[in-house]
């Protein structure tokens, strides 16, 4: 799975909340176990927007789309509890 670059304001975001080191665990797990259990990626709703989240800690959680069948782009970092 390939993870493409991450745009300049959620790197911002992701230094501002000191989340960068585990980010960067986390992208490392989901590109090769997509599936891995401390990801929790799910598919979000509605369904058919084929919108999909992973977790980078209890409260962050990583927004992401399918480009391509092996691709995805990150969207969005966000407290997961807002």
């Amino acid at each position: 799975m390939i993870v493409k670059k991450l745009r300049s304001d959620l790197q911002k975001y992701l230094q501002r909340h000191n989340l960068v080191k585990k980010f960067a665990k986390q992208v490392w797990l989901f590109t090769h176990n997509p599936k891995h259990p401390s990801l929790n990626t799910e598919l979000l709703e509605p369904r058919h927007l084929k919108i999909y989240s992973f977790r980078i800690d209890r409260k962050y959680r990583a927004i992401f789309i399918l480009v391509k069948v092996d691709e995805i782009e990150i969207i969005d970092v966000n407290d997961h509890y807002q």
